[in-house]
């Protein structure tokens, strides 16, 4: 019955995170299919999305097969319908826009295909943690973002890697795990992110063995394995059907740039340190081409380390929360900080046992950047100072930033939530659960 209070409740909710991003495409059109409305006011009404930015200027509009052809120009421009996202994105972006001849229809056509992903996570956070699956379903991130890029077929692997592992205990762990891991494998090829919570996957399973008297290299081996098959067989056809155009999504983000657009602690704490300029400008985005990935390699290794301390202490490896801390860490140091990489977090606030407090606060510091960022925006399009504007951005590019430091370190202490309205799928449940010391 929570489980299915937490789908309708979030069917609720994704017609009004639609009805928020269809303002943006209403009347007029002009020749390429674009809306009039959506340069006047997506910054203004706060309705802008990458689904209807993206209409153009990817050749999405022109039904172009994604990958198969072009490729990445010198300074960055991706072109013959190259997309800056991985492979499964792009299909989606691509059947989003079947039938469409216009920014509107793509938009309605991107939220029918999305919307069963956001479904189907709250049924299953339902499933495992009870009524407070209702922060996925009711929250303002749902409202802000579900329909602003292609996030939630991404989040619904990374929490089916987690239900697989949680609730199908008739199966063996191993089996669970390969499972799981094939879920990862997929969310990799939708948004990179949920590949990196294979390796704690992979440490859970090796440990478990100790309780048959060794470590389970096979296992874990076999975790990674999975994963790794997985993407290669989904990325495969793309890189020998057109390699150049395939290489040139991930070439796109490499050269991507930490600037006012990024959302992020380099553009807002580290760049006024540097000198106004283009030669300022050079040496600032040289330091954090090298610093972001350093910093975030070492939170990984952070976040691993503190597992296994953990685990020393409790027996178990904590592999969702270190899976948390290490977003944690990659949300915290990476040069892009979309507002929408809120909605990866929020399955993890829902899994595991956080204050609430910091969770209330963690949301208002996101609504600060998902409504502040726009009207800051056009705030300086205006002419206007934006002093105002500016202020309530960075209270939420600091504010998010202090609650993913706070969040790290309480993901790996913190236990599962536990439905008490949903019966316990089998007895040894309890092995996959983080006990509190």
């Amino acid at each position: 019955m929570v489980a299915l209070t937490s789908v309708v409740v979030c069917a609720a909710t994704l017609l009004i995170a639609y009805w928020n991003k269809a303002r943006c495409a209403v009347g007029a059109v002009d020749g390429q299919g674009r809306s009039l409305a959506f340069d006047v006011i997506k910054d203004s009404d706060v309705c802008y999305s990458d689904i209807q930015f993206l209409w153009l200027g990817r050749d999405i509009n022109e039904h172009v097969f994604p990958y198969i052809s072009g490729g990445i120009t010198p300074d960055g421009t991706l072109t013959g319908g190259v997309v800056e996202y991985p492979v499964l994105s792009g299909l989606f972006m691509w059947l989003g826009a079947l039938g469409a001849h216009d920014d509107a229809a793509f938009l309605l056509h991107s939220a029918l295909l999305l919307a069963p992903f956001a479904l189907l996570t709250a049924w299953m956070l339902g499933r495992m943690t009870g009524y407070a699956a209702l922060l996925w379903s009711a929250g303002t991130p749902l409202v802000l973002y579900a329909f602003h890029n292609w996030e939630l077929p991404v989040v619904c692997t990374a929490v089916a890697a987690v239900y697989v592992m949680t609730m199908a205990t008739r199966y063996s762990l191993r089996t669970r795990a390969i499972a799981a891991a094939v879920c990862l494998g997929i969310g990799f090829c939708l948004k990179l992110y949920p590949g990196i919570f294979v390796f704690p996957l992979a440490v859970y399973v090796l440990v478990a063995g100790r309780e048959r008297g060794r470590y389970d290299v096979r296992g874990a081996l076999g975790v990674v394995g999975a994963a790794v098959a997985t993407v290669v067989a989904i990325n495969l056809p793309f890189a020998l059907a057109g390699y150049e155009g395939w290489r040139a999504s991930f070439t796109f983000q490499q050269l991507r740039q930490a600037d006012i657009t990024t959302n992020s602690v380099w553009y807002w704490g580290l760049r006024p340190m540097f000198d106004a300029g283009e030669a300022g400008e050079a040496d600032f985005q040289e330091v954090v081409s090298i610093a972001s990935p350093l910093l975030i390699l070492a939170a990984f290794a952070l976040a691993l380390w503190l597992g296994w301390k953990r685990y020393t202490t409790t027996g178990v490896y904590p592999w969702v929360g270190v899976s948390g801390a290490m977003l944690c860490g990659f949300l915290l140091f990476h040069k892009v900080h979309s507002p929408q990489y809120t909605l990866w977090l929020i399955p993890f606030l829902v899994l595991l046992e956080v204050p609430w407090t910091a969770i209330v606060g963690y949301l208002l510091a996101d609504a600060a950047i998902g409504i502040g960022v726009f009207r800051y925006f056009y705030a300086l399009g205006s002419g206007s100072t934006a002093r105002l504007e500016e202020h309530i951005v960075l209270f939420g590019v600091w504010g998010r930033a202090a609650l993913l430091v706070v969040f790290f370190f309480l993901f790996i202490r913190a236990a599962q939530r536990v439905s008490r309205t949903e019966p316990e799928p089998l007895a040894d449940r309890s092995r996959d659960l983080v006990p509190v010391s």
